[in-house]
């Protein structure tokens, strides 16, 4: 089937390509034109044609699923229910973060884990679902027990042509971005705390468990370090703090920096080969919520591959063209970050990208107010009672 977009300003890689055309045969670009439009043709009336966004990292799900300590919702109501979320912000390709982890005060399990892993390969098989559901394996360094099942799970997974990303983070009270104690302090909230444990009682806690464990951390990545090097899995440094963390990231066989916490670092990730990614909310706001280093700081010294939603699905869009208004980066530097840096990073170069032969997902926004509004989604796989542009 053949359809055609145009009145269009098509945002490509390098330029904007106004009073445009473009046409989809079978779910592939097959054109971008500025001649004379085909008959059937559907109008845009002057609005940007980005492609679909790809969200390399997204903690939104959990929370969706539960808003409240004390309220958990269904899981495949909760995916459901994000799924409108993330498609209303452009969003048509996402890798949610599922956290291998024994740690009941955050919800999480293995058991949890693996149940959120099928709601979601579940929701991908349905012929409905308006977004290309992934799963980001985060895995907790230091826990002694939850590699095994996560690896488990791994091996017995569907096979493609993609390896699995596989974060592995280490949220210890006194490194890597709660390196500040007094910080991490800050975020806890005192209400959660069982009953006569204050907040500084609660965090020494946690760090004495972590230093307990510091040798899990070792066993771990050297269990991860082959699969890594062999390309069975993508594996990601995630919150690098010191220049011997990259290099020790880099020899267990890592290729994705997520989230460097200094200006330094991200130099050394960069010149080890990495691929470094930011959040899109540290890159709307100008500057991160927990006192690291600035992604527009990174974007400018050409230091920042992707911009991730990290927690905020809708942050991802208004960031690239908070930065393209205030002269960070061009508006299709911008929208690479979103879009084709991600597919790339998760090894899906067949989108993220407006050029002949790409996946047909894309998206129309109205970019005339304070900021972008997304008016409508097509995925090459969308079914056909979505209606949606160029249908």
């Amino acid at each position: 089937m053949t359809t055609a977009i145009t009145d269009v300003r098509v945002v490509l890689p390098t330029a904007i390509t106004d009073d445009a055309t473009v046409i989809i045969d079978e779910g592939r670009i097959a054109q971008i034109t500025t001649g004379r439009a085909p008959a059937g043709a559907r109008s845009g009336h002057g609005a940007l044609l980005l492609p679909g966004l790809v969200d390399s990292h997204s903690d939104g799900l959990e929370k969706e699923i539960a808003p409240r300590q004390t309220v958990r919702f269904p899981l495949d109501y909760g995916l459901r229910s994000f799924e409108g979320r993330v498609r209303a912000a452009g969003i048509t390709t996402i890798c949610h973060g599922v956290g291998y982890q024994e740690k009941a005060k955050a919800g999480r399990s293995v058991e949890r884990a693996r149940e959120t892993v099928a709601a979601i390969a579940a929701r991908s098989r349905e012929v409905d679902t308006g977004v290309d559901h992934r799963v980001l394996y985060r895995f907790e360094a230091r826990d002694p027990e939850a590699l095994t099942p996560l690896l488990e799970d791994l091996g017995s997974s569907p096979k493609n042509d993609v390896a699995p990303l596989l974060s592995f983070e280490d949220h210890t009270p006194g490194q890597g971005q709660f390196r500040d104690i007094a910080q991490y302090e800050a975020a806890v909230d005192p209400t959660t705390l069982p009953e006569g444990e204050t907040v500084q009682s609660y965090v020494a806690r946690l760090k004495a468990e972590g230093d307990a464990m510091l040798a899990s951390r070792q066993e771990n990545r050297a269990r991860l370090a082959p699969l890594a090097r062999r390309g069975d899995l993508r594996l990601l440094a995630h919150d690098l703090e010191t220049i011997d963390d990259v290099a020790e990231a880099v020899d267990a066989g890592a290729t994705i920096a997520e989230f460097p916490l200094s200006m330094d670092v991200a130099k050394h990730a960069k010149a080890a080969g990495m691929t470094t990614v930011m959040g899109a909310p540290n890159a709307l706001r100008g500057h991160s919520h927990s006192g690291n280093t600035s992604a527009r700081d990174l974007v400018v010294a050409g230091l920042c591959d992707v911009l991730a939603s990290d927690y905020m699905p809708s942050a991802m869009l208004a960031a690239a063209f908070a930065m393209a208004a205030a002269n960070v980066c061009t508006l299709p530097e911008a929208v690479a970050l979103i879009t084709s840096g991600p597919a790339t990073m998760i090894g899906e170069v067949d989108r993220g990208r407006i050029e002949v032969g790409a996946l047909a997902d894309l998206i129309l926004v109205d970019d005339s107010g304070a900021w972008p509004v997304v008016l409508d989604v097509r995925r090459a796989a969308d079914h056909p009672v979505r209606g949606d542009i160029g249908a």
